[in-house]
């Protein structure tokens, strides 16, 4: 069955180049199969329905005989047909024509799909303390990864002065053309000679070997804010691996918190518990507790139930809306088990009140 180019853009035959690109661009971005909801097949659909209509030849020529071109070859290819094998690595090509996705789409869907290079994203881990939490802190550790050579600043040129490579004219891609069944196919590739970062050192760096990046240890500083939960991550933009003549990728680091066993923490807010002896419940009485910051004496009012909570403003995690939150002191009522017999008469005489 023929398929219909214009419908599939969503442009009358009458449309511009201009109108045709729009419509492809917009059409290509709703499909992108890295979109959660994007449609591989539509997005196939209109990268096809565009390498047709966007060359003045072939639009004439399915204009006047369809889909299937005047040689009656069906599936795009009366047009030289259209690989899709580069999909992946974000270009098309056929019939000696190209075009590439990371010259429309820019930083559209981040560097996986445009022209620039980043290194590899990397993790590790760090334990603080449960106090350290509730108020955050800036840690200091040391990781070892591979590092931008400070010697020849990433360039792999001893001098710092590299030249254009000649391959590929300092682009960092090269065509290359193949010859199927279908005709010839051209599409774009990293460069060899240059990998892609489109310089070449002259002298070379001893330190880096011309890579422009060495391993060791870097110190790491990371602030980790207040109120964080045991196993967030926190993510440091351009301190993972570097890339030479890109961009670095990313740190993760995983927050692990230790446990303490007087705290237990609700969202901002802390919770204690405290044993009071049954005449405290009942009397009222000063007690001493601790919290984060060390102990402070709190009022237990006189007829103070089991399991009632007491409230101390401020004495949480922070900050909760420009302020720390608070902590409850749950109380636990200590019934004794064995009385003195004088224990008992004064029970007892209180019973019969």
């Amino acid at each position: 069955m023929s398929k219909d180019y214009y419908a599939i853009l969503g442009v009358s035959k009458s449309a511009s180049d201009d109108e045709i690109k729009k419509a492809f661009r917009k059409k290509a971005q709703e499909y992108h199969p890295d979109k959660k909801d994007g449609d591989e097949k539509k997005f196939k659909e209109v990268n096809e329905a565009y390498g047709v209509l966007r060359d003045k030849q072939k639009r004439a020529q399915y204009d006047q005989f369809g889909q299937a071109g005047p040689g009656g070859m069906g599936g795009g290819q009366g047009f030289g047909g259209f690989d899709f094998s580069g999909f992946q690595q974000g270009g098309f090509s056929g019939g000696g024509m190209e075009f590439d996705l990371g010259d429309i789409f820019g930083d559209m869907f981040g560097s996986r799909r445009g022209r620039t290079r980043r290194g590899a994203d990397i993790s590790t881990e760090i334990e603080i303390s449960f106090a350290e939490s509730v108020f955050g802190v800036e840690k200091e550790f040391v990781i070892t990864k591979d590092n931008t050579c400070s010697t020849c600043d990433g360039t792999g040129d001893k001098n710092k002065k590299p030249k254009t490579c000649g391959t590929c004219n300092g682009n960092g891609r090269v065509s290359q053309v193949q010859q199927t069944i279908m005709g010839t196919i051209q599409r774009q590739v990293v460069c060899p000679d240059c990998g892609g970062v489109g310089t070449r050192p002259e002298t070379v760096c001893g330190d880096c070997k011309g890579t422009g990046i060495t391993r060791g240890q870097q110190e790491i500083k990371v602030k980790i804010p207040a109120g964080i939960e045991h196993g967030q991550q926190l993510r440091m933009s351009g301190k993972g691996e570097p890339v030479q003549g890109g961009e670095s990728g990313d740190l993760y680091i995983l927050v692990r918190v230790k446990a303490d066993k007087r705290f237990e923490k609700i969202g901002h807010d802390l919770e204690t518990t405290l044993s009071v002896s049954v005449p405290e419940a009942v009397l009222g009485a000063t007690k001493t507790i601790e919290t984060v910051e060390g102990s402070k004496k709190i009022k237990i009012p006189n007829g103070t139930t089991h399991g009632s909570r007491l409230r101390i403003k401020g004495e949480g995690v922070g900050p909760k809306d420009g302020r720390r939150g608070d902590m409850y002191v749950r109380i636990h009522i200590d019934v004794p088990n064995k009385l003195s017999k004088q224990e008992r008469k004064l029970y007892e005489e209180l019973g019969n009140l």
